[in-house]
């Protein structure tokens, strides 16, 4: 009989944790999990993308306006140190974040100026592949703003996931997942020295 009842005890004990993770949505914390790294992926993508608009439009630039070397080449230089900060984006620090975002904020500036510089120029304004950059680069900061807001999104559904009962209790149990570093939005891309000129697409 002792032994029954201890079974019958260990078999409630065994039913009840499973009751309770399957009501605090046991998936639900690794399918939040791929949502943020999916997220993750088309911010990094789009990050990217720009990057590689650059070395044409540069090119294109200094077709027309050779004189204009400094920002070229501020913009080449901060390219240069946009692509050399990587960072994981499920093990990324807030100071990693942050230092990601200054170095692209930097591009953006740097993009920034380049256009205002091209407005001097009729003939590169007028320019086919110009027109063509400009429209892609456009686009490509658009995306990056759409992808960035999922992104974040993302990261604030799966933190609360993790840090809020009775969802918590599951991670505490199963996956013991660290709160991921969220962008800081009041910081994003904030000018490390000037503010950036605003710059219109047309």
């Amino acid at each position: 009989m002792a032994f029954f009842r201890k079974t019958g005890f260990f078999l409630t004990v065994a039913v009840t944790i499973c009751a309770t993770l399957s009501g605090c949505g046991w998936q639900s914390i690794p399918q939040s999990k791929n949502a943020v790294d999916a997220a993750a992926a088309e911010v990094f993508n789009q990050y990217k993308r720009r990057a590689d608009l650059i070395p044409n439009l540069v090119s294109t630039v200094q077709g027309y306006a050779k004189h204009e070397s400094k920002t070229l080449i501020d913009v080449t230089e901060a390219r240069a140190k946009a692509t050399s900060v990587t960072v994981d984006p499920s093990k990324v620090s807030p100071a990693q974040l942050l230092e990601f975002q200054r170095a692209q904020g930097s591009l953006s500036q740097a993009l920034g100026r380049l256009m205002v510089v091209s407005e001097n120029y009729p003939q590169l304004k007028a320019d086919a592949n110009f027109r063509d950059l400009q429209a892609q680069l456009e686009g490509t900061e658009n995306r990056i703003t759409v992808a960035r807001q999922r992104h974040i999104e993302s990261i604030k559904s799966f933190n609360d996931l993790v840090t809020v009962p009775p969802y918590s209790w599951t991670n505490g149990l199963l996956y013991h997942f660290e709160k991921m570093a969220q962008w800081d939005v009041s910081a994003a891309e904030k000018p490390t020295v000037e503010a950036a000129p605003k710059v219109e697409f047309k």
